[in-house]
C-alpha cells in the first residue's frame, strides 16, 4: 500500500435500528439440488462491525451462502434476514434495495477488461445513480486512494498484477458505501507476500470503518492472520499488530461439513478443538 492511502473512508451510515442487532441472520435453513444437500438447517448470525470466517471442504456450501445472502438462491426452508429485510421472500425487483447496501469481493476481481481501473471502480455509480461524473470520479479518487492505488486510476486491468487487481475489486465493492461487504476467496491464486496486502485491506475495513463481512475462505493462513490482528493508528500511521483478546471476539470462525455447521467461534477455540474433524482440517 502506498503511504500516501488515506486511512479511514467515508461510508454510509447505518440504518435506524439497534445498534447491536444483527445485520444478518441464518434461521435454519436448508438447500438441496436434487439430491444433493448444499445446507442442512443452518442458523447463524453476523453482528454490527463483526467478521465472520466461513471454511469447509470443496462443496461444503460455503459460497451458496453468499448467493443466499444476494437473493441469487432461494432456499427449500429457513429465514435469511439481511438488515431486517427477509430477502428469501423478496422478488428480484425489491431486492435491488438491499443489495445497494452490500459490496461483492469475487475470487477473481471479475473486472471488466475493456474498462479502465477508474471506470470498473465507478461502475456502479455511473450506471444506477443520476450522480454527477465530478461527484463519482470524487468517490472512484477516494476509495482507490483508501486501496493504495490511486496512480493506477487510468491503468487497464491487464496492466495490474494479481494483487492489484483483486484491490481494484475491494475498492469496487467500497464505491456505494455498504456496510456489509461479502469476500469470495479473495486471496485464492496469489502468493503469500500479495495475500498479505488484501488481509491488511479486510483489517482496515472491520477496524477502522466498522464494515461487517462474510469471508469465505480456504486459506488457513489469510484466516487466522485477519482473526488475529488488527489495524489501529498511532501517531498517525497506521499500524497492523496482534489483537487483544476483545478485538479477536469480533471475528469468528463458521465450519461447514456436509450440509451442517460443525464449529462457530473464535479462532483460539478453534486451534484448541478437539474434534478431530477439525484437528485434521486445520493441519
Amino acid at each position: 500500500m502506498t503511504p500516501s492511502a488515506p486511512d479511514t473512508l467515508e461510508t454510509a451510515p447505518p440504518r435506524e435500528r439497534p445498534a447491536d442487532a444483527p445485520v444478518i441472520v441464518f434461521d435454519n435453513v436448508s438447500l438441496a439440488f436434487d439430491e444433493k444437500v448444499i445446507l442442512d438447517g443452518v442458523s447463524f448470525q453476523l453482528l454490527p462491525g463483526h467478521l465472520k470466517i466461513v471454511l469447509g471442504a470443496s462443496g461444503a456450501g460455503k459460497s451458496t451462502i453468499l448467493r443466499l445472502i444476494l437473493g441469487l438462491l432461494k432456499p427449500d426452508g429457513g429465514a435469511i434476514t439481511v438488515n431486517d429485510h427477509r430477502v428469501d421472500q423478496m422478488r428480484e425487483r425489491d431486492l435491488m434495495e438491499v443489495r445497494s447496501g452490500l459490496g461483492m469481493v469475487f475470487q477473481e476481481g471479475a473486472l471488466f477488461d475493456s474498462f479502465t481501473v477508474r471506470e470498473n471502480v465507478g461502475y456502479r455509480l455511473f450506471e444506477e445513480t443520476k450522480l454527477p461524473i465530478a461527484e463519482v470520479d470524487a468517490r472512484v479518487d477516494e476509495v482507490l486512494g483508501f486501496v493504495g492505488l490511486s496512480e493506477f486510476r487510468d491503468r487497464m486491468p491487464s496492466e495490474l498484477s494479481g494483487g492489484q487487481r483483486r484491490r481494484v475489486a475491494i475498492a469496487r465493492a467500497l464505491t456505494a458505501k455498504p456496510r456489509i461487504l461479502l469476500y469470495d476467496e479473495p486471496t485464492t491464486g496469489l502468493d503469500p507476500i500479495t495475500s498479505l496486502t488484501i488481509d491488511a485491506e479486510i483489517i482496515k475495513l472491520r477496524d477502522l470503518e466498522g464494515v461487517s463481512a462474510i469471508m469465505v475462505t480456504h486459506q488457513l493462513r489469510d484466516a487466522f492472520y485477519v482473526a488475529t490482528h488488527q489495524a489501529i493508528q498511532r501517531g498517525g500511521e497506521l499500524q497492523f499488530e496482534r489483537a487483544p483478546d476483545g478485538r479477536r471476539a469480533m471475528t469468528t470462525f463458521m465450519m461447514l461439513r456436509e450440509g451442517k455447521i460443525v464449529f462457530d467461534g473464535p479462532a483460539d477455540e478453534l486451534r484448541q478443538s478437539s474434534d478431530e474433524y477439525l484437528k485434521t482440517f486445520l493441519s
